[in-house]
């Protein structure tokens, strides 16, 4: 049977080349500099690179320049954090399942840590009901992981990306560095107060899963013309998505909501990417490592 982890190594293979892994490993491994870090081995040098990091024995021994590589030898603990509500199991901007994207995204992350002796945990839930799996560094594990959050379905109970927030916040003890799967939700006070909170014992990445645009000229449709909110099981006329005044409405509040959010995890020192479609994901787990890096 094929695993979703095996599917995650192919498409990371289709959508990036061996060098572009490379940089990504790197990336990851850069987040820790400066704790108790050993030597592992040695890559290509690419731009953006920090010019103290060249072997320069070993760059005039091949003749192209080389950067040296190494892993924390105090093991890590990367710990996600998601909602594995309703939410997830709607249509993303790019026409994918968003429960797709994050098993993408975690994936992609899993490996890079496991990649350096860290271990992996999670939070989860929907409705009223959090979870967690215990951090480890293996391969079986980091399946079981993703397996919990393409369990997402349309049967599950609703979205509460804060509850999943609370629940980390008090029951998790441990440093992480925390990575937030998340929908496309509002900055509340909510939301702020339990940031505050995360933020003075974790260091915090946000990935956001775009939504489907449900109005203006990139508007979803089909034969219907009928949808569902999956947050409240509603029917929403996607019909009316054309309209120009609904259009410039919807657009208005998207737009207020995202600034609001980005402005909260500004506030915080808290690195974010948006992710809408499969091809996008190593692009942006990238951009987000080193917009990471770059803050610290």
């Amino acid at each position: 049977m094929t695993t979703l982890l095996t599917g995650v190594k192919a498409k990371m293979y289709i959508f990036a080349h061996r060098r572009a892994r490379g940089v990504l490993d790197g990336e990851y491994a850069s987040i820790f500099r400066g704790r108790s870090l050993d030597f592992d081995d040695l890559r290509d040098y690419v731009p953006g690179d920090e010019i103290s990091d060249i072997d320069w024995k070993a760059t005039a021994r091949v003749g192209t320049p080389l950067i040296k590589r190494y892993v924390a030898t105090r093991r890590q603990q990367l710990l996600f954090v998601a909602d594995t509500g309703r939410n997830m199991a709607a249509t993303s901007r790019g026409g994918d399942i968003k429960k797709n994207l994050a098993v993408m995204v975690m994936g992609v992350m899993g490996l890079l840590a496991i990649r350096h002796g860290d271990s992996v945990a999670l939070v989860h839930g929907h409705g009223a009901s959090t979870s967690s799996l215990p951090a480890k560094g293996t391969e079986s594990h980091v399946e079981n992981v993703l397996r919990h959050m393409d369990a997402s379905s349309l049967e599950h109970g609703s979205s509460d990306l804060c509850a999943r927030l609370e629940y980390a916040a008090s029951h998790i003890k441990t440093r992480t560095l925390m990575v937030v799967i998340a929908d496309e939700i509002t900055a509340g006070e909510r939301l702020a107060k339990v940031l505050r909170r995360l933020n003075a014992q974790h260091e915090i990445l946000w990935v956001e899963i775009a939504d489907a645009v449900l109005a203006g000229p990139d508007a979803v449709h089909n034969a219907d013309g009928v949808g569902t909110d999956v947050q409240g099981m509603e029917q929403v006329l996607l019909l009316l998505a054309s309209e120009p005044e609904l259009a410039r409405h919807y657009a208005q509040a998207t737009a207020e909501r995202a600034h609001g959010l980005a402005e909260l995890l500004k506030s915080n020192g808290i690195a974010q990417t948006r992710i809408g479609a499969t091809e996008d994901v190593m692009k942006q787990v990238f951009a987000l490592l080193e917009r990471h890096r770059r803050a610290r």
